[in-house]
């Protein structure tokens, strides 16, 4: 997993691949509070933008998943979310398998835990091997609205 905030990203962007470059420069130059939800194609062949607006859960409603065709990068344009996050292990208990048409299989619970919060402006780019848990208020008992963009990029063209 990779973390960072859109505003200070000029001095990494060289040594990510050009595909996450493009992404990170598409991410920035819009503001997507302004964007109706819904999927858009950017730049590379396969790559999908999706923006959302939900409203945070509690942890223990959201479930862990990986994908496996797509890596995801997860932008915060408002609001406030912890995702949840732990590399791959053989201690995970999937509670659904791989269901190959929505590219997505979930686990009971991240082993071991870390969460990351989100704000705005703020990005999480997920691997194949990085199992998460978006959508998870700061505070159990304090869920916001949210405005995030996932984008979908073939792993192949992140070679």
């Amino acid at each position: 997993m990779l973390v960072g905030t859109i505003d200070t990203i000029e001095e990494e962007m060289a040594v990510y691949p050009p595909v996450l470059q493009e992404v990170l420069e598409y991410l920035r130059s819009r503001d997507f509070r302004d964007v109706a939800d819904g999927d858009y194609p950017i730049g590379q062949e396969g790559c999908v933008a999706k923006v959302q607006r939900y409203t945070t859960r509690p942890m223990d409603e959201c479930r862990p998943e990986t994908h496996v065709r797509f890596v995801d990068v997860q932008y915060l344009a408002d609001g406030e979310e912890y995702l949840g996050w732990c590399p791959m292990s053989p201690d995970l208990v999937e509670t659904e398998p791989y269901d190959e048409a929505r590219d997505v299989t979930f686990y009971r619970a991240l082993v071991p835990e870390s969460n990351v919060a989100l704000f705005p402006g703020s990005f999480a780019v997920l691997y194949p091997m990085d199992v998460h848990r978006p959508c998870c208020a700061i505070e159990d008992d304090c869920c916001v609205p949210v405005v995030k963009v996932v984008v979908k990029i073939p792993v192949e063209l992140m070679m």
